[in-house]
């Protein structure tokens, strides 16, 4: 066999820490991460890198600023320095930043849940829609959309504002009653399909939503797509499984 490098591609690369081919840049919270919450790394079954960017706590609030961006920059050069493949974010939010992020980057970028949307939207069937369940239905705007080529013109539903959800990351709970943020998911999700009839697949645009996906799933019978599915297929292009 042939194992002679190729003579196109990247190079061979230096890096300190191996066997973690995906980092993950957290925003500055404290509160509780369950299983299927991006910033629990149980919920991966590969391991991750993660790097917090500091003083930056609400994704829906962020915007792509000067001095924004340079906080960000500065966390993908840690993380491409302790030696990632790809990158990630962990706010569906920060699909605003998607062009300057991947602009900066050396390393491909997956910012939101919401570049699912594109896809999926050529998947379904004729006549159906991408529905998205968001943390904070006034914060999503177009801009988010245009962040990850997507049009806004979509079915939406928000989260209650004065709910447990919200009022838990808000304040940065570091003890939540997870029966209570998955009572409220699945109270929202009905509003929105019975409101929306046409809709074939959901997304969750929050990352803290993706532990209550298999239940969404299973009590509505639509498939759930979140921060996780993503990342796993991202995942899966940065390190292949070996078929031989």
């Amino acid at each position: 066999m042939n194992t002679a490098l190729p003579p196109v591609g990247l190079p061979p690369r230096g890096r300190p820490v191996h066997g973690a081919r995906l980092g993950i840049i957290m925003l500055d919270t404290l509160f509780q991460r369950f299983p299927g919450d991006i910033g629990n790394a149980r919920s991966f079954d590969f391991p991750v890198q993660y790097a917090v960017v500091k003083g930056i706590r609400l994704g829906g609030s962020v915007r792509p600023d000067d001095e924004t961006l340079r906080k960000f920059f500065d966390v993908i050069d840690q993380l491409v320095a302790n030696g990632v493949d790809g990158i990630s974010t962990s706010c569906g939010f920060l699909a605003i930043m998607q062009p300057h992020l991947a602009e900066y980057s050396p390393v491909p970028v997956a910012s939101s849940s919401l570049m699912q949307i594109l896809m999926l939207q050529r998947m379904l069937p004729k006549g159906k829609k991408v529905g998205i369940l968001t943390a904070n239905k006034p914060a999503l705007t177009p801009a988010h959309f245009e962040g990850v080529g997507v049009s806004p013109d979509l079915p939406v539903a928000g989260m209650p504002l004065d709910g447990a959800f919200r009022h838990n990351l808000v304040t940065g709970n570091p003890v939540i009653n997870r029966a209570d943020h998955e009572r409220e998911v699945l109270q929202e999700t009905e509003k929105l399909l019975r409101e929306h009839p046409d809709i074939g697949a959901i997304v969750f645009e929050c990352t803290n939503l993706s532990p209550f996906s298999e239940v969404t799933q299973r009590t509505f019978g639509l498939p759930v797509y979140d921060i996780i599915t993503l990342l796993k297929w991202f995942h899966g292009g940065l390190q292949p499984t070996n078929h031989g």
